[in-house]
């Protein structure tokens, strides 16, 4: 892996690491203030309902991040498929273009030698 790529893999990560981290945040601040709601709650509890939703947001976010980069993935490699399918196509007609060039040239070259 090149420097690029290396410092691509690397803001991905820092990328996926915010979209986390404010995740949580927001979903800690929802958690607060539903048990702030909550009369009768010890402080025991609250912080048990807070840790189990919490964990619960975590596994959401990471299988939501592995949703979106499985989705990637599978995108990139149609891409790379198409772009082959392309780059085929576009090397066979500039060899045949060339091929007809090459016989066009004997041609000529054979005809102005008459």
């Amino acid at each position: 892996m090149d420097a690029g790529e290396e410092a691509a893999r690397g803001l991905t990560d820092i990328e996926s690491f915010l979209y986390r981290e404010a995740h949580l945040q927001a979903a800690h601040q929802r958690v607060a203030e539903f048990t702030a709601r909550a009369p009768g709650l010890t402080r025991e509890q609250k912080m048990d309902i807070e840790r189990w939703y919490l964990e619960e947001q975590t596994y959401v976010a990471r299988m939501v991040t592995e949703h979106i980069a499985d989705s990637i993935s599978v995108l990139e490699q149609r891409h790379h498929a198409r772009f082959g399918r392309w780059l085929r196509g576009t090397l066979i007609a500039m060899a045949l273009i060339t091929t007809a060039m090459v016989w066009v040239c004997i041609a000529v070259i054979l005809g102005s030698s008459h």
